[in-house]
């Protein structure tokens, strides 16, 4: 790890993996003076695991920057720590990437990545290039998303250092998990699943609690995530989840026998209706319907008129989806998950988000909610869910074979 500038770290629960990130980055921050981000996937996150967190023995995380070694105090509100060197450390919530824009970091943490926005990583990557910094990911699996790519990819790559450990792998070398302690929890009651998730760092086990696991998985096993070919002569259908603070994801989607064509997908954040109307006459589909959630209806108070009107204004026609409560959505969704068909690389992140989303746990309660968890994940979710809702079957293009995806 030494000699490299990334680093993925796949260990498992209680390993210690955010102490020895954390320590590696105080030691960089006085080898070199800048800026360094210790990303969570949520700022609350950050805050409760690593700002007021402790160890096992009631040591604070911050207690491994010694008091010699701050420029002052620290900053509680911001989650800053500056140094008497010039560095400052910083803890970042990736579901407010925005906080760093303008920024230049030279050494980055991601923690509990396969949690967190893959947009927070695409946003530093460059920077980092550029300035000569590092990164290290340091998590346990979540299932086969962008964390599982990540690691794909880090273990074959040379410019990569990359590191699995499990249970059997740290006890007796300085681990802090036994496999007595894994087979108390086994008889405790604890999901087999879970059990090879977190203790066994398994990317194969289904994200703990997903609204789609069944699915993604039957997906996976029938190869059904694969290079999906555009048909230029059938139209192209879009369905959106609309977000003002939060990204706009777009499903495109072609119904070709009984099958639907997940050819595309497209999110941003914090642009207008005519960046994404841009966006879709710069593709060479031919479009049918464009499907927007039911609250794209509605006026806003401050323009007078709905997103729907602003598009007709710049030459596009919406539909309006159906309005269904979150239960009827997902099964609306779960519903139509055999007939999808998913481009391996056009439609990566948006099928990262469907693995990736999941019903939302109450530590305090210790039930689970109905409610999914609202986060990067939610987005294209939710524009499937509107796919589910409202995908209409058409009988078009009976007689065009596809061998390339099994269809003759």
């Amino acid at each position: 790890m030494r000699e490299k500038k990334r680093a993925v770290l796949v260990h498992h629960r209680r390993a210690g993996k955010d102490k020895v990130a954390f320590n590696y980055m105080v030691k960089e921050a006085f080898k070199r003076v800048g800026n360094y981000y210790y990303f969570f996937p949520t700022y609350n996150q950050g805050r409760k695991i690593l700002w007021d967190g402790k160890d096992k023995n009631g040591f604070p995380f911050l207690g491994h920057i010694a008091k010699e070694m701050r420029a002052g105090d620290p900053n509680s509100t911001e989650m800053k720590v500056p140094l008497v060197n010039g560095s400052l450390i910083q803890v970042v919530g990736s579901d407010n990437i925005d906080s760093i824009v303008g920024t230049n970091p030279v050494g980055c943490v991601f923690s509990e990545y396969p949690l967190q926005d893959p947009r927070g990583w695409d946003f530093v990557r460059p920077i980092l290039r550029e300035n000569g910094g590092w990164a290290v990911f340091p998590y346990t699996p979540r299932g086969k998303n962008h964390g599982w790519d990540l690691y794909e990819m880090a273990r074959n790559n040379p410019e990569w250092f990359c590191e699995r450990l499990t249970v059997a792998d740290t006890w007796g070398k300085g681990g802090t998990m036994s496999p007595e302690d894994v087979e108390s929890e086994r008889r405790a009651g604890m999901r087999e699943n879970l059990i090879e998730q977190e203790f066994y760092v398994s990317f194969e086990a289904a994200v703990e609690n997903a609204v789609f696991g069944d699915q993604v998985y039957a997906a996976r096993r029938e190869k059904r995530i694969c290079r999906v070919p555009w048909e230029a002569r059938v139209p192209v259908d879009t369905y959106w989840d609309i977000g003002w603070d939060d990204p706009t994801a777009i499903w495109f989607a072609q119904n070709i026998r009984n099958e639907i064509r997940l050819i595309d997908c497209y999110e941003s954040r914090l642009s207008s209706l005519e960046h994404y109307i841009g966006v879709l006459r710069n593709k060479p589909y031919v479009y049918g319907r464009h499907v927007l959630p039911h609250d794209a209806g509605y006026k806003d108070m401050k323009e007078g008129k709905s997103t729907q009107e602003v598009g007709q204004s710049l030459g596009m026609s919406f539909d309006i989806g159906q309005k269904l409560n979150k239960q009827d959505q997902i099964q609306a969704a779960r519903s139509i998950f055999n007939r999808c068909w998913f481009d391996e690389d056009k439609c990566q992140k948006g099928f990262d988000a469907l693995s990736s989303y999941h019903f939302a746990y109450d530590e305090d309660k210790k039930i689970l909610s109905k409610v999914p968890k609202h986060d990067w994940a939610s987005h294209f979710s939710d524009a499937f869910m509107l796919m589910g809702t409202n995908w209409r079957e058409t009988k078009s293009m009976q007689k065009i074979k596809y061998p390339s995806l099994g269809i003759v």
